[in-house]
């Protein structure tokens, strides 16, 4: 290991690495984290599957976002090209088939928390815009319409709060709204007692059906797991006061899109605002703006007024940006140094 002038370290062993599914701001901030590791990246545009795991072939680690197909085909075909590590750049792995890797002896590790704060301020933002509709009026304004019929919002102070999952990014989120002068009602399945005492007298802990029934705002902040997929359908939305604000920054596949649908249209949901998207694999991270879009739902949820899509962006400041690529390639020179990585996926 060198010591640079500047204090960095540098590390002199190096890892041979493949990255998928990379766009402009990937390379800026991996090339400039990589000076203290001096990793071998070669960055790829074209995502990972088993069709283009080949590209890997002579690769030590592979590194992935959320979108790749991580799959049994995909990790037999990269572990007959040599490749050893999947390095997830991201929190989620539910792209990944654990199962297959384990039996192909190929570590996987991922960067469990990058920046709570931009995935929760992001969920913020999108609260505020659909409530006072700064995306509409700032459209009027620039064509010299200052009316304001239409922009009609509520005050957040005093109302109640609904967030489903209470890790570090819910926790913070929560915080938040507190500070709006929020009443939060929160769950998480982790919380075995969830009658227990917050330490933010703001924040209560509950049961699902009474953040249902209760919240004038529902945040979800869940991982995608078997039991989270779809938990927001159409059984649920019924549940929901009528004008409820339904945010989701976790995962898309959490909420039943079809059903969400109904719900817009029977007015039980008031605003919807969603940064991840079921199928957004097909659609997100890259322009289409010259496309007809072949997903019926997304094309659909397009057209109602009281709805806001952003394209996966809610991890996406110089924060977390800097820490995704210092994490990761950490990842890296842990296990090329036969050290026990600290963010190792288990299966």
């Amino acid at each position: 290991m060198k010591i640079l002038h500047s204090g960095r370290r540098c590390y002199n062993a190096t890892m041979k690495v493949a990255f998928f599914s990379t766009r402009t701001y990937d390379r800026q901030f991996f090339n400039r984290i990589n000076v203290d590791y001096n990793h071998d990246i070669t960055f790829l545009e074209a995502p990972l599957s088993g069709l283009t795991a080949s590209l890997a072939r002579g690769f030590d680690a592979v590194c992935v976002f959320v979108n790749d197909h991580v799959d049994q085909e995909t990790i037999q075909a990269l572990a007959s090209g040599g490749v050893k590590v999947i390095a997830l750049r991201c929190a989620g792995f539910n792209n990944v088939d654990l199962k297959s890797a384990t039996e192909q002896n190929m570590k996987v590790v991922r960067v469990p928390a990058y920046s709570p704060h931009a995935v929760a301020e992001h969920a913020v933002a999108l609260i505020l815009t659909l409530n006072r509709k700064t995306h509409k009026a700032y459209n009027r304004v620039r064509e010299g319409n200052f009316a304001l019929d239409g922009l009609v919002g509520f005050d957040l102070y005093q109302r109640i709060v609904g967030v489903i999952g209470m890790g570090r990014i819910g926790a913070v989120f929560a915080e938040i709204m507190t500070g709006f002068g929020c009443r939060v009602l929160a769950y998480d399945p982790l919380q075995i007692d969830q009658d227990s005492k917050s330490a933010n007298p703001r924040i209560e802990f509950c049961e699902l059906n009474r953040i249902y029934e209760q919240s004038d705002i529902i945040s979800l902040h869940c991982p995608l797991t078997p039991e989270s997929k779809h938990m927001i359908n159409e059984e649920v939305i019924l549940k929901m006061k009528p004008g409820v604000v339904l945010i989701n920054t976790s995962r898309g596949p959490i909420i039943d899109t079809p059903a969400v649908i109904r719900g817009l249209k029977q007015g039980i949901i008031g605003a919807l605002g969603i940064d991840v998207y079921e199928q957004e694999e097909e659609l997100f991270f890259a322009d289409h703006s010259s496309d007809v879009l072949l997903d019926d739902d997304i094309a659909r949820l397009l057209t109602f007024p009281n709805v806001l899509i952003t394209g996966h962006q809610a991890f996406f400041t110089e924060n977390a940006l800097r820490e995704i690529a210092h994490v990761t390639l950490e990842n890296l020179r842990k296990i090329e140094a036969g050290e026990e990585p600290t963010n190792l996926v288990r299966t």
